[in-house]
């Protein structure tokens, strides 16, 4: 007996779109996972719009850029540690004051290491050194997570988000060198009959190059960025692609061990069968 072509229980086949978070299945406060989420899910400059003073003023070649990561990278770090090994001891109503207490000795520190060790560093980024004690991301880190977390976590969470820092600053940083000098860390990159494009070592073409990644980041995250806030973008999910998906703005996002499939309900978009429970 021949077969009878039903095409609304036919299997709709999409072709499935780039998502990092597909590949990437590390547990929330492990110490890969808060690396990865520094870099990638939450970078502190693309994603969440922190320290963007420095960003746009220090990225007009890759020395500067790599100085100012790093620096504060190890500041990042060491003041979450101490946070977190303070937490149960700092009072309440006397955390920001402490916090600011850390951060500032700290940045005293790597100030007059960088001025002692590497004086034409130190020259080239001025004022921004000291600045780091009011650094958004310095100071976000210490409140959202550090006065939370283990000591263990809060470091890996420092380094990370220090990472996706410097990461983020390097890019800015060799788009706007190559485009504006035709150099990238001092060194001549482009031939000699090339014209710089002087707009993109000033504050215009900062703007530019920044919107530039953010545009790619967002695009990246699109399905990411229209789940709720309890969505775990390093968890492991049932779905398969968040962003032809009808259902993302109601999505519980939850990892695929905690999902029970219902039954009797078929899902034309995507051709599921689903059977007993809640997606």
């Amino acid at each position: 007996m021949r077969k009878t072509k039903n095409p609304a229980l036919r299997m709709k086949k999409k072709p499935k779109r780039f998502e990092l978070s597909r590949y990437i299945h590390l547990r929330k406060d492990s110490p890969g996972g808060r690396i990865v989420n520094g870099v990638y899910f939450e970078n502190p400059v693309f994603m969440l719009a922190l320290g963007m003073c420095p960003t746009l003023a220090t990225t007009t070649s890759v020395t500067n850029a790599v100085g100012m990561g790093l620096s504060t990278t190890v500041i990042l770090t060491l003041s979450n540690l101490f946070i977190s090994l303070l937490r149960k001891v700092i009072p309440e109503r006397m955390r920001m004051p402490s916090y600011i207490v850390i951060i500032a000795s700290f940045v005293t520190i790597v100030d007059f290491l960088m001025e002692g060790f590497t004086p034409a560093m130190y020259q080239s980024l001025g004022v921004y050194i000291p600045l780091i004690v009011v650094n958004c991301i310095i100071m976000g880190r210490a409140e959202a997570y550090a006065g939370k977390h283990s000591p263990l976590e809060a470091l890996f969470d420092g380094i990370g988000m220090g990472i996706g820092f410097t990461i983020a600053l390097i890019l800015i940083a060799a788009v706007r060198e190559l485009i504006g000098n035709g150099t990238l860390a001092g060194f001549r990159i482009m031939p000699q009959g090339y014209e710089p494009v002087s707009i993109f070592v000033l504050a215009p073409g900062a703007f530019l190059v920044l919107a530039m990644f953010v545009a790619i980041m967002n695009r990246l995250h699109i399905g990411a960025a229209r789940r709720p806030d309890t969505w775990d973008p390093t968890a492991k999910f049932v779905c398969g692609d968040c962003r032809s998906c009808p259902r993302v703005m109601n999505c519980s996002g939850k990892p695929a061990a905690d999902v029970i499939i219902p039954h009797s309900v078929y899902d034309t978009e995507h051709g599921v069968v689903e059977r007993g429970g809640m997606r």
